[in-house]
């Protein structure tokens, strides 16, 4: 949490604050952050000028508050990034210094969490991380112990001890962060049941150096790495459960590149063809082939619940609007990819020229299809495809100032919202406008039914996304909600849509087509609620499993149609 926010201030300065901007000291131990910092124009300052402008940042492990005044005195606007444990720790020790309390610190002498801690101590601190040096310091009258936020369990109960046995009236404060302590229990029950341990983080980091201690204890091969690029996948090969852990400062998105690297090493050990149906399976979701698939299930499903009997052209036209817009969108808007999908960032740098053609290509067909149905659905496609390529073009000049959204990407949220309408109509609204040419009671309902399940889909995947989109400073509605009141607000609309699917079908509004395809919200409400309890990893199967419920539709709905 505290690395969390400490990030979170730091992207977010830029623009809030006067430049320069800087941090004092590394804001956190990962080499990947700060080298991302420093892309976006944020310094480290190792030292204070007697003369500073601009803002400087506090690191989230805290500095002495003779350091933070020094930074005030000097001109700088001071922003605390302090973890608000850290800061607990260090009203602790003020409290008792100025009762006259020696503070007895178990930690790393030169982290900066300890050096900022001692600042707090009124020269009444002392640093130890043994029981040897425990026993090396004075007898104290009165005197508190407490840890570095990140310390070791194991020390920490070994210093309870000595501290009951033989200084009973020294208080202890267990101040090591509850989410270290379970990370370092987690690692210790994971060693029993793994084949190896990867352990992702930087190795300058104290907390993830003790994970790696930790999982070495055990005697299974473990591995401390920095990044994915360090895994040597031959060393794996034997390994049939593979356990990663990841310290406190290492993003998500270097985890979710670490486990989709893991991902595919088990196909490398199987039978040729499951590992051609792996690569198909990830084909098909680089190319948006699958979702595309997807659309026209959806539309199919939609048609078969409005009771529309010629289907096939709106089929072939969701396909290929879906198709074109999604890879468009891609070329033109992927950056956050770098961070979320590396794959999917270089497939798309590599095969730009083939891309655009089969996007272009795949537009150009959707839009002849609807002109052999008429002038009107050929229109009405037409304006479609142009917003959906509006959407990442600057609509209004640099020229005009004041203005804060220059396009659509820039409006909080429009993505998902977006997404969603464009897939509502083209799939529900399109193919009844086109066949009766009004709008009725069941194509609203079905129309609300495909937006919501199709923003369901894309804001859940915009939750596996959350930290690569804030860094090149997408605001999607995850962001603004966080990440779990976007899994109340998608849980909560799934249940409505089956309801309302169960309900419209009762009251003969829709076709009994939607009894059963209320199949489909339950499953993408059961996937997201094991997500969320940490039984399914961000990687290419919970994608794939996740567009696969609007195949799914598709398939519920041939199958009701040649029972019916």
């Amino acid at each position: 949490m505290g690395v969390r926010r400490a990030v979170e201030i730091a992207l977010n300065a830029p623009g809030k604050h006067k430049e320069p901007i800087y941090t004092y000291g590394p804001l956190i131990h990962n080499p990947h952050v700060l080298s991302l910092l420093n892309e976006k124009g944020i310094s480290v300052l190792d030292h204070i000028p007697e003369h500073g402008t601009g803002a400087v940042i506090i690191r989230a492990h805290g500095v002495p508050p003779q350091t933070k005044e020094s930074l005030e005195k000097a001109g700088f606007n001071v922003i605390d990034a302090t973890c608000p444990r850290v800061i607990k720790v260090q009203n602790i020790i003020h409290k008792h210094a100025k009762l006259g309390y020696s503070s007895i610190i178990i930690g790393d002498q030169n982290h900066p969490e300890v050096i900022g801690l001692l600042g707090y101590a009124m020269e009444n601190g002392y640093v130890v991380d043994s029981i040897k040096e425990l026993d090396s310091l004075p007898i104290f009258d009165k005197a508190i112990v407490v840890a570095q936020t990140t310390q070791s369990v194991l020390l920490f109960k070994e210093v309870k001890k000595w501290a009951a046995g033989k200084f009973p009236l020294y208080k202890i404060f267990d101040t090591i962060c509850d989410s270290t302590s379970k990370r370092q229990a987690e690692v210790k029950r994971m060693t029993e049941f793994v084949d190896a341990i990867i352990v992702v983080g930087g190795r300058s980091s104290g907390n993830t150096k003790r994970l790696a201690e930790i999982a070495n204890r055990s005697g299974k091969p473990a591995y401390h790495i920095e990044a994915e690029t360090e895994l040597d996948l031959t060393r794996l090969k034997s390994a049939r459960c593979i356990g990663i852990t990841a310290g406190a400062s290492t993003p998500n998105w270097i985890i979710k590149r670490v486990y989709r690297a893991l991902e595919a090493l088990p196909f490398k050990k199987e039978q040729a063809w499951r590992r051609i149906l792996f690569s198909i399976q990830r084909l098909l979701l680089l190319t948006n082939i699958y979702v595309s698939l997807g659309a026209g299930c959806l539309c199919y499903a939609c048609a078969k619940l409005q009771g529309i009997g010629i289907f096939f052209p709106h089929i072939f036209i969701s396909i290929l609007y879906v198709q074109s817009m999604h890879i468009l969108n891609n070329l033109t808007g992927n950056k956050a990819d770098l961070y979320n999908d590396p794959v999917r960032a270089s497939f798309y740098s590599k095969n730009k020229l083939f891309l655009a053609i089969l996007s272009l290509v795949a537009g150009g067909a959707g839009l002849i299809t609807a002109y052999t149905m008429g002038l009107t659905p050929f229109l009405f496609l037409f304006v479609m495809s142009i917003m959906g390529l509006s959407y990442n073009l600057r609509l209004i000049p640099d020229y005009f100032t004041g203005v804060r959204y220059r396009r659509i990407r820039d409006i909080p949220g429009s993505k998902t919202i977006l997404i969603a309408l464009a897939w509502g109509i083209v799939t529900s609204l399109f193919p009844f406008l086109s066949v009766s040419g009004k709008i009725d009671a069941s194509s609203v309902l079905v129309f609300i039914w495909s937006t919501s399940i199709v923003f369901a889909r894309t804001a859940f995947f915009d939750i596996l996304d959350m930290q690569g989109d804030r860094i090149v400073g997408k605001e999607t509605i995850p962001i603004l909600l966080g990440e779990k009141g976007s899994l109340r607000l998608l849980k909560g609309m799934l249940i409505i849509i089956i309801v309302l699917l169960v309900l419209s079908s009762a009251f003969h509004i829709i076709s009994s087509l939607g009894f059963i395809l209320a199949i489909c919200p339950v499953s993408m409400l059961l996937v997201f609620s094991a997500y969320e309890r940490g039984y399914m990893l961000p990687g290419i199967r919970l994608e794939f499993l996740v567009e696969t419920h609007f195949i799914l539709a598709g398939v519920i709905t041939l199958l009701w149609s040649y029972g019916s």
